[in-house]
């Protein structure tokens, strides 16, 4: 029996600001007996999400549906380091503090913008213990670089606070791992992906690479489900030290 029925996988960009149209920003959508097809946005006359389209996107789902897993590929926290010098002790109170200082889900902020009113708060050579991890992947504060998900996480991380704050959404869904390791059956889920993990497990065919990258994660979600193994992918193997810093910092769903 599959634990989810609607798999979704959104490709993040942090490019210009939350009202700007862009290609880089895919969402897919699959349940678990049909392949992932692409959402078109809200505005049948654009081509493109926004990013305030997508956050309504995600908002509006999982409050309408039940066990839903949406993988978004931006991150959804910062390195530990980051909370020791802002004196920050919960993943809720990171998040009230960035978005307070940043606001870059203001219709017309951009993130480069609110770089020049703000410190970044770390190198970038400060990783997470999950970038640690994961082949590849840079850290947050690593900007303007191929591959960078600097940008994309602080265009993101005010939208996940929004999220959070809905009272409906916040009872009805699990933010893995911050609300824990062990997802309630009755929960959906919002995990953090890194596409480039899933990315040749599936044939791009006629698809853009931010459509792949949607697509892929929508696909793996569905197909690990099926497979019976999507559950083990919720406990990695961690010490418990480890959980403690992984429970601040988050983690991306797939890496073991």
């Amino acid at each position: 029996m599959s634990a989810f029925k609607y798999y979704i996988g959104i490709d993040y960009s942090g490019a210009k600001a939350p009202v700007s149209r862009l290609a880089q920003l895919q969402v897919y959508e699959s349940k678990v007996n049909s392949v992932p097809k692409r959402v078109e946005p809200y505005d049948k006359g654009a081509k493109n999400w926004c990013r305030k389209e997508v956050a309504k996107y995600v908002s509006e789902l999982l409050i309408g549906k039940s066990n839903v897993i949406i993988g978004i590929d931006h991150g959804f926290s910062f390195p530990k380091s980051y909370f020791e010098k802002y004196r920050i002790k919960t993943w809720d109170g990171f998040l009230t503090y960035f978005a307070n200082e940043w606001q870059t889900e203001r219709d017309h902020m951009y993130v480069d913008f609110a770089r020049k009113k703000n410190s970044v708060g770390g190198k970038n050579t400060d990783y997470r213990l999950c970038e640690c991890w994961a082949s590849g992947a840079k850290s947050v504060f690593h900007f303007d670089v191929q591959g960078s998900v600097a940008k994309s996480t602080h265009a993101g991380l005010p939208w996940i606070k929004a999220l959070r704050s809905d009272p409906e959404i916040r009872s009805k869904t699990h933010f893995w791992p911050f609300d824990g390791f062990d997802v309630p059956e009755d929960k959906s889920v919002v995990v953090e992906v890194f596409p480039t993990l899933f990315r040749r497990r599936f044939n791009r065919e006629e698809r853009t690479a931010d459509q792949q990258d949607a697509y892929v994660v929508s696909a793996w979600l569905r197909d690990m489900d099926r497979r019976g193994a999507i559950l083990d992918y919720f406990n990695p193997p961690l010490t418990l030290p480890e959980r403690q810093q992984v429970r601040l910092e988050g983690w991306v769903f797939g890496v073991r």
